[in-house]
């Protein structure tokens, strides 16, 4: 009988072990599963530019960022290729490695949830510091404009940026970026028709302060200063996820 009850026991244990795993394994699949998505970004039907990055709001704090990601899928077609950056513990973006396909549906898979939104025809823009321009490619037409970008010791960040969002007023105070109002390079100015291109205050916007430095040198605190004129042009022509390219 006891030997009877033994192998009972020993039979109960390996069954139990194939069905939950042990160790890691066992640890894996009785993990909690991922909070839901709570939003994506761009939403369904949103024509935006080809540097666009995908945001998904997960509706809590995500412990497993690596199974997260597996659940995300960018696709034009095939899936493509691209890179994850977590925001924070909610919220994870993805960046395509390359410009985006344009004109083209682009679909999002995460977690359960599907949708599809479009690239517009490609609208670049490049901001040359050493030439101190500004040039915008619609449709293969070139527009170039003089502007003035970061002066020595506040330089425009080199690289490409998408358009994060467009605000036809915006409020300018040099404290955000550690300058007190009091200080001689202190501001607190309103500035118009701009384009977001960091979440630490780069932007590019009207400067009519600037205008007689535009095409001659870099005076601003690191953002992309244009005449007013061209800055609304720019404004009306730009899309969420448009490239701006910064170089010397």
């Amino acid at each position: 009988m006891r030997k009877a009850i033994r192998y009972l026991f020993v039979a109960s244990f390996v069954a139990a072990a194939a069905a939950f795993g042990t160790g890691a394994a066992g640890a894996a699949v009785t993990a909690p599963s991922l909070p839901a998505v709570q939003a994506i970004t761009p939403s369904s039907g949103q024509k935006v530019g080809i540097a666009a990055p995908v945001t998904i709001q997960f509706a809590s704090a995500v412990t497993d960022r690596a199974k997260a990601e597996r659940t995300v899928d960018v696709r034009a077609g095939n899936s493509l290729a691209g890179h994850f950056t977590w925001l924070d513990d909610r919220q994870l973006m993805w960046q395509a490695d390359k410009f985006l396909p344009v004109s083209s549906p682009i679909t999002v898979l995460a977690g359960r949830q599907t949708l599809k939104f479009e690239t517009n025809g490609g609208t670049t823009a490049d901001a040359d510091m050493s030439a101190h321009t500004f040039t915008v490619w619609i449709n293969g037409v070139a527009r170039t404009m003089p502007a003035s970008m970061g002066k020595p010791g506040r330089e425009t960040p080199v690289g490409t940026f998408p358009v994060l969002s467009r605000e036809r007023s915006v409020t300018f105070d040099s404290r955000t970026i550690g300058i007190p109002l009091s200080d001689p390079e202190g501001y607190l100015i309103t500035g118009e028709f701009a384009e977001r291109l960091t979440w630490g205050g780069v932007y590019v916007h009207s400067a009519p302060w600037s205008v007689d430095s535009q095409g001659n040198a870099n005076v601003s605190h690191g953002c992309i200063n244009l005449a007013p004129a061209d800055a609304e042009w720019y404004y009306d022509n730009v899309s969420i996820g448009d490239p701006v390219t910064t170089h010397w």
